[in-house]
């Protein structure tokens, strides 16, 4: 969960989001060196340490200019495309979980069995000291744990956009479209999205909540359910 003036990402739910974390240090430590070494030319300059008809002039110069931000863009870029490549990849999916938005609540929809269909309103403020205001909703979305999960998404009537920050996953539902997106959690927990599109006047208020627990307590909720 979020806090105050926190500045970094959440406590991760999934592999995913734990690579986007790798990538984001990665990227930043990047442009923190670059950041100090123009920052020392440009002081240098001012007290004039350096010759500044090497730094204007000269075959060797415009090499260095020419390779360094080569180089740069390349250890920013493979890292990337290999983050692209893995978000989007789709194994084969233990459980398939399609969710419709709609204005302002959620349609869930297990494919992989039979019955098994609710919406996901938000609950109204009445709460217990234990529950999220805004965040708290009738029906949670039931996953295990440590298993790919493929979510399709698509809108009965405006754009929405299905949300798990802690997760790393995030994907458009738009009416008359399906998109897809695969993640795994890799913890128990409950887990809080929002719709982080706007989509009309009661936006703000139809939460995602996820509820991760064991495959085997997920069998259970199936046959019981």
């Amino acid at each position: 969960m979020a806090t105050w003036k926190s500045s970094m990402f959440l406590d991760s739910s999934s592999f995913l989001l734990e690579q986007l974390s790798f990538f984001h240090d990665h990227a930043l430590l990047i442009l923190t060196m670059i950041t100090c070494t123009v920052a020392y030319i440009m002081i240098s300059l001012m007290f004039n340490k350096f010759n500044h008809r090497f730094l204007l002039e000269g075959h060797l110069i415009e090499t260095i200019w020419t390779i360094l931000p080569a180089l740069t863009l390349i250890f920013i870029a493979l890292p990337s495309l290999k983050l692209i490549y893995l978000i989007d990849e789709i194994r084969n999916p233990l459980v398939t979980l399609k969710t419709i938005g709609h204005q302002w609540y959620w349609t869930y929809e297990y494919s992989d069995f039979k019955n098994i269909e609710f919406d996901s309103y938000m609950l109204n403020s009445n709460l217990n000291s234990f529950n999220f205001r805004l965040l708290e909703v009738d029906n949670r979305t039931v996953l295990p744990y440590l298993s790919h999960i493929r979510v399709l998404t698509s809108s009965a009537d405006v754009i929405h956009s299905w949300t798990i920050p802690s997760s790393g996953v995030k994907v458009d539902a738009s009416p008359g479209r399906l998109n897809q997106l695969s993640f795994n959690l890799n913890r128990t927990g409950i887990f809080f999205g929002q719709c982080s599109e706007i989509c009309g006047a009661n936006h703000s208020f139809m939460p995602i909540s996820i509820e991760s627990i064991s495959p085997l307590k997920f069998i259970e909720w199936i046959e019981n359910y």
